[in-house]
């Protein structure tokens, strides 16, 4: 592997989930995201309620990535092998982190609608 590309990562992905997981992920990944907008858009503001309970939410999405992503890989924490295995794993616990409390505050705002904090 000389160059970096995204078919290349697209086919490390694949290799790693399987192509129908990974698919199903990137495809639930783009509707939370279109959700995440239309609350966003429908609202015009943002719920500091929501986003408080979507921030608490945070450590527990950031640990199930983790998990989840060692289970996929067979791999325990105790194979980490230097510097670049740790940033990798911190990445995945990040995005595990920001994905969850997107999702937390879409699903609460599509649940409780619109609320006037005033």
């Amino acid at each position: 592997m000389e160059q970096l590309t995204l078919e290349t990562m697209i086919a490390v992905f694949e290799e790693i989930f399987g192509r129908g997981l990974f698919w199903a992920m990137v495809a639930v990944a783009i509707v939370v995201t279109l959700a995440y907008l239309s609350v966003l858009i429908r609202d015009r503001s943002m719920s500091m309620r929501k986003f408080l309970m979507a921030q608490l939410s945070m450590p527990i999405g950031a640990v199930a990535a983790v998990v989840f992503v060692q289970a996929m890989t067979h791999s325990h924490l105790r194979d980490l092998g230097g510097p670049v295995d740790v940033i990798v794993l911190l990445g995945v616990a990040a995005m595990g982190a920001i994905g969850t409390a997107i999702l937390v505050y879409t699903v609460q705002s599509l649940i409780r609608g619109k609320t006037d904090e005033a």
